[in-house]
């Protein structure tokens, strides 16, 4: 594989081509200070095979904090920590090189009192906050705060430094002429836009000449009034003639989740969105480029490589997804990799000040994250000392989960599933367009439990008899959950109405005819991926959600595409919108300003409301008189991220649960 082949980011021999990319966790204290939890996070990758890691966008101030426990680099108390961080990547023989960035004019005041300062006059649109223009002082002051940080990573073992110029940040802003409207040398002409950037590359280069230093840039912003393609590429020219030993490129600013959806891509963007316009900025310079955008497998990466876009790969989220990512690739460890299914939720849980997590890998940022907890069944080590016989009720996602890990290792387990097939609701979740990147959620699991061997009963609806027949020393309820009743009576709509689930309609679409009018009641992310699966189909949809907004469940990115798609073909979204009454072939709904109208239904009339949990199954463990947790949407609806984490952590705790009281007490004592 060209993946494989090392290669070289100036004085840096890099063993294979695939550079971690920057990215956020919110892992570090609220003083900005690294933690073990930081350590764990970046040592699992390098341990994992990256070539290279960069480490996440640190602050050269403490005036420009994007996050309460985003890491810094904005005083030499913060060179002890970052050193603890770099000795943990380099003993796994990846290189290690600090981003550092200034967000400008995207500062938000909502975190930390932050003021946006930017270029010229200009509103923050993800908040509506002004933005005050920097004076040419601050601008100096700016540059000398970038050297001064690059000097700290220096200091604690990093093996360089990244430049954050892109996605829509400070030193974009000044080169960007829809945002500086600057008359000074730092607006204007390409030079002066381009002068805040190179005039701080010329400070790092002449006081850390021996620093080797990659500059991140966005190669388009995808948006009228932007730099051209031919001004980028100039830039790059210039970068590389400053000293410059590599460019990462990226695209699209973080301003808004209309420009941040090409830094941080839905699923329905292609595979390697960005390679094609890497490429010229490739064919322009003779240092490495480094590019990222959608590069979810390896196959991803090496055609990268193989058409000539980029001489290595930025890899950020499949490596939230999988840490062994690079060693699974290159057939070290013999398991499937964890395939990024681009839901955002990494992302969002940024914006929310969350600590960054992963649907597809809950145990990102924990001790459980090590490939021996990730994959048990390939460490003997990591087996139970005593195989424990346990039954899992529900092979859904959940309960494949649960058995995924118990059989790892070692116990004995044997998964039962009331239908005629496994996959609980991913059939639902796959259905709608673009939704078939989520599948990996599914095959990951179900291809190690067939490799393991665990036997998996359709068809079988348990009783309390015959669980307890089976004798388990510990059952996983995993049983899901169920569709809710319509909430108002249609007992009295026309007969010429037809109340369907949207659980019937995901999967058979063609139920509803194209050219019909269909209403469906919640616009949670089941109801809006209805409307935009049978919207794509010419059905004319109107949806009706009691919330102010929809598709809640979904990160932000994801859901304004997903409304400005459906909305395109002509859905009708009313939110803050209660049902009264339903009759005839209308319903009565009340908006929030208390009026009522009178709103046609159509042919079909779609219940998409929040699922309820299958309680049955926690009943029957507990006639039957056998110990048992109860998981994922059985225990409360919500998420691939919920329930993959309860299966996971109580498949864990099977092996605490029948320890020995005696030795207990002997190591309290």
């Amino acid at each position: 594989m060209l993946l494989e082949k090392p290669g070289r980011i100036g004085p840096m021999r890099v063993r294979n081509r695939v550079v971690m990319a920057p990215m956020g966790t919110n892992y570090s204290t609220t003083d900005g200070l690294s933690t073990e939890r930081d350590k764990l996070y970046y040592a699992e990758r390098a341990r994992g095979g990256v070539g290279m890691i960069m480490t996440e966008a640190m602050v050269v101030t403490e005036h420009a904090r994007p996050h309460h426990n985003s890491l810094c680099c904005y005083h030499d108390r913060f060179i002890p920590g970052l050193a603890s961080i770099v000795e943990a990547i380099k003993v796994h023989g990846a290189y290690v090189c600090g981003q550092l960035n200034h967000r400008g004019a995207l500062l938000r005041r909502s975190v930390l009192n932050m003021e946006p300062v930017g270029p010229s006059p200009w509103k923050n649109p993800n908040t509506g906050d002004a933005v005050r223009p920097l004076t040419v002082a601050e601008i100096i002051e700016i540059q000398k705060l970038f050297v001064e940080a690059a000097r700290r990573l220096m200091q604690a073992g990093y093996d360089g430094v990244e430049i954050h110029a892109g996605n829509g940040y400070l030193f974009q802003q000044f080169f960007t002429p829809r945002i500086n409207r600057r008359t000074d040398r730092y607006g204007g002409s390409f030079d002066n836009r381009a002068r805040l950037l190179l005039e701080t590359i010329a400070r790092l280069t002449d006081e850390l000449p021996d620093f080797p230093l990659v500059v991140r840039l966005s190669a388009s912003e995808f948006v009228d009034g932007g730099y051209s393609t031919d001004e980028i590429v100039e830039l790059s020219r210039r970068l590389e003639r400053s000293g410059v030993a590599a460019l990462d490129i990226s695209g699209g600013s973080n301003e808004s989740p209309q420009l941040s959806k090409y830094c941080i891509q839905p699923p329905s963007f292609p595979r390697r969105c960005l390679a094609p316009y890497s490429k010229p900025i490739k064919e322009a310079v003779s240092i490495p480029v480094l590019v990222a955008g959608r590069i979810v497998d390896p196959a991803d990466a090496e055609a990268v490589l193989a058409e000539g876009c980029a001489d290595f790969v930025s890899v950020g989220r499949a490596l939230y997804a999988d840490p062994h990512w690079c060693l699974k690739a290159f057939g070290v460890v013999k398991a499937p990799i964890r395939k990024c299914i681009a839901c955002n939720v990494c992302f969002e849980r940024l914006t929310l000040e969350k600590d960054v997590a992963c649907v597809h890998n809950p145990m990102i940022g924990t001790e459980f994250e090590a490939l021996e907890h990730a994959e048990p069944h390939l460490y003997p080590a990591a087996r139970a000392r005593r195989p424990r016989r346990v039954l899992v009720l529900g092979a859904g996602v959940s309960g494949v989960e649960a058995a995924r890990v118990l059989a790892g290792r070692g116990h004995r387990v044997e998964v039962w599933e009331k239908a005629s097939r496994p996959g609980g609701q991913m059939p639902l979740a796959v259905a709608a367009p673009d939704k078939l990147e989520v599948e990996p959620v599914w095959s990951y699991r179900w291809e190690e439990i067939r490799e393991l061997g665990v036997p998996v009963r359709t068809e079988v609806a348990p009783t309390a008899e015959s669980i307890r027949a089976f004798g388990p020393e510990f059952v996983v309820v995993a049983t899901g959950a169920q569709p809710r009743p319509c909430p108002f009576d249609t007992s009295r709509l026309d007969p010429g109405v037809t109340v369907m689930q949207a659980w019937d309609v995901l999967p058979a679409p063609e139920r509803i005819p194209a050219g019909s009018r269909a209403t469906i009641i919640g616009g949670g992310m089941v109801g809006m991926e209805t409307a935009d699966l049978l919207s794509l189909r010419g059905v004319q949809c109107t949806v009706v959600e009691a919330l102010s907004s929809v598709a809640n469940g979904m990160a932000r990115n994801n859901r304004m595409e997903l409304i400005e798609r459906v909305e395109a073909r002509g859905t009708r979204i009313l939110t803050r919108a209660n049902v009264l009454d339903a009759e005839s072939g209308h319903l009565e709904v009340e908006g929030a300003d208390g009026t009522t109208t009178r709103l046609e239904i159509g042919a079909f009339l779609i219940v998409a409301v929040s699922p309820a949990a299958e309680a049955q199954g926690a009943r029957l463990c507990t006639e039957a008189g056998v110990p048992f947790a109860v998981v994922g949407d059985a225990w409360r609806p919500g998420d691939f991220l919920s329930c993959l984490r309860d299966a996971w952590m109580v498949a864990l705790s099977v092996d605490h649960r029948f320890r020995d009281p005696v030795a207990a007490t002997a190591c309290t004592t």
